[in-house]
């Protein structure tokens, strides 16, 4: 489930009566954070918030609701990973590990989260995305978040709108996920929550980059996202037809709308249909696109 959402949704990980809220959003995970939502008077208090707030969680949701703990070498990070196994025991898998810098620094979080666990590592500074690849590859990691924001803070970014400075960075976590065999990364938030325009363009940018999802901040960015990523009716139709066309070919190359189709084509093809699947988009029938 964790590794073909679209939309991971944020919610404060001290405001338990939001969680219901999130979780009939749409979004396709929903992160409790401890991080940054949570002021530092009430780090400690938040755990227990959460220990209390956990078995009112519907079973059938409890895969959906992620859990960000504070960063290493912040002064509540022992106390959050100590905190783990308990909530492990009582349903917790997935766990968003922020400011990841390193393998060895996510072993300890695996091993509280226990072996059926899954390690949401964030991206957020230089020394994260030096270490990126033996990252992806560490044990129990799922797949990639880009934290650009902080990132840009780490490295003294100052990006334009377009974020053109980051393309290098993307790429990089893109291609890390890819060689070690994680799901496609997904992309930081927008901050404007009533811009959804802008919001969806930023989504549609993290797809043409590769990536396979995008975090949001405010529950109406979820659709926003979704419909960035949905195929278009038509172009679900054509994907079919593509893997249809394939199968009828036995694998072997066929033409389709006057176009040679080959392996790539139909990789793209099937591509496009678990997006149109993730999203819900119904297919025409054949001449209606």
């Amino acid at each position: 489930m964790i590794a073909s959402a679209i939309t991971f949704l944020f919610v404060p990980g001290n405001r338990p009566d939001r969680f219901a809220k999130a979780l009939a959003s749409g979004a396709g995970a929903v992160i409790v954070d401890w991080e940054d939502a949570v002021a530092p008077a009430d780090k400690i208090a938040v755990r227990e918030q959460f220990a209390q707030a956990w078995p009112s969680v519907p079973p059938a949701d409890r895969a959906r609701l992620l859990l960000r703990i504070n960063a290493a070498g912040t002064p509540w990070h022992a106390g959050d990973v100590a905190a783990l196994p308990a909530l492990a025991a009582q349903g917790l898998t997935t766990v968003v590990v922020p400011k990841a810098e390193s393998a060895a620094a996510l072993a300890p979080v695996a091993a509280a989260l226990g072996g059926g666990g899954a390690l949401l590592p964030l991206i957020e500074s230089a020394a994260g995305l030096d270490a990126v690849r033996q990252i992806a590859h560490a044990p129990q990691v799922a797949r990639l978040l880009f934290g650009h924001l902080d990132f840009q803070a780490d490295v003294g970014m100052t990006c334009g709108p377009g974020e053109e400075e980051l393309v290098p960075v993307r790429l990089h976590i893109v291609l890390a996920s890819r060689l070690a065999g994680l799901a496609p990364p997904v992309d930081g938030v927008t901050t404007e929550t009533q811009d959804l325009a802008l919001v969806q363009a930023h989504a549609a940018r993290a797809l043409r980059g590769g990536f396979g999802g995008k975090l949001c901040i405010h529950p109406a960015q979820v659709a926003a996202v979704h419909a960035a990523f949905a195929p278009s009716p038509a172009q679900a139709d054509w994907a079919r037809r593509v893997v249809e066309g394939f199968e009828a070919a036995r694998g072997g190359v066929f033409s389709l709308d006057g176009r040679m189709v080959d392996a790539p084509i139909v990789k793209l093809a099937q591509q496009t249909l678990r997006r149109a699947a993730q999203v819900g988009v119904t297919q025409v029938a054949p001449g209606e696109g």
